[in-house]
């Protein structure tokens, strides 16, 4: 059976699109395995949870962006650590529809799957008594290995750290396959993985698409925020491509 492993898509909708096109092209795949942040950053955080609502074929989990949105909806105190895009997240509130916040108010934080009888953690980030962990900036195997030792899980699945990670040791693979929806280049990255009842294989994917009017739309739409959130989750692309340009000509 093969999976789909997306993460991060952060509003970002063509990123999102030009993903599922993908792996519609490739029709062997059967399920695909949402690790949350699918809201903020990016302003297309209700068309983000429409798609991901409406296929039949898709599982997700809710992340840090739509606990901290959450939060703030109820008229709760911002959540810790995100205190520096509460306005933001109060602007992506306003801008949810109903049904689309009712839909990330049920969403657990962690899934646990058997698939070909290996089991499978999905969850968007480590958690432990009920917490998320503050992000490792230096994964590895060993400590991931650390972490799991007594888990019965042949493969971990998750995100909210952007980079991609792969782990592979003797007893289960660390997956990351990296934001979908943030990159300093217009790739949206996600994995396929093959699980069989011996074994896995996973194929990490970057697939190109046009994010130009998408960053134009920080603009347009007044996203409070909106200068930290290009410079620093999609790396300045439209004045960096703008000075390339300039020094081309």
């Amino acid at each position: 059976m093969k999976i789909a492993i997306l993460t991060d898509i952060h509003g970002n909708y063509p990123a999102l699109s030009a993903v599922l096109s993908d792996i519609d092209s490739r029709e062997d795949i059967e399920h695909i395995y949402c690790l949350g942040d699918m809201i903020g950053i990016g302003p297309n955080s209700n068309e983000v949870l429409e798609e991901i609502m409406n296929r039949k074929d898709v599982t997700a989990v809710s992340g840090n962006h739509e606990e901290a949105v959450l939060k703030l909806l109820q008229g709760k105190d911002t959540l810790p650590g995100h205190e520096m895009i509460a306005e933001h997240h109060k602007w992506i509130g306003k801008q949810l529809k109903k049904e689309n916040i009712k839909f990330i108010e049920n969403l657990p934080q962690t899934l646990e799957v058997e698939i070909e009888g290996q089991k499978i953690l999905i969850t968007h980030y480590h958690m432990k008594k009920g917490e998320r962990e503050i992000i490792d900036e230096t994964p590895s195997g060993l400590k991931l290995d650390a972490r799991y030792e007594d888990s019965p899980y042949s493969l971990v699945c998750f995100g909210h750290h952007h980079p991609i990670h792969y782990f592979k040791v003797d007893q289960r693979i660390y997956l990351n396959p990296g934001a979908l929806g943030c990159n300093d280049y217009a790739i949206a990255r996600y994995a396929v993985v093959e699980v069989q009842k011996r074994t896995m294989s996973v194929q990490l994917i970057g697939t190109t698409y046009d994010n130009k009017a998408f960053l134009e739309s920080f603009e347009q739409l007044n996203v409070p925020d909106r200068e930290f959130m290009i410079k620093a989750f999609h790396g300045n692309q439209l004045e960096r491509d703008f000075k390339d340009g300039n020094n081309i000509s």
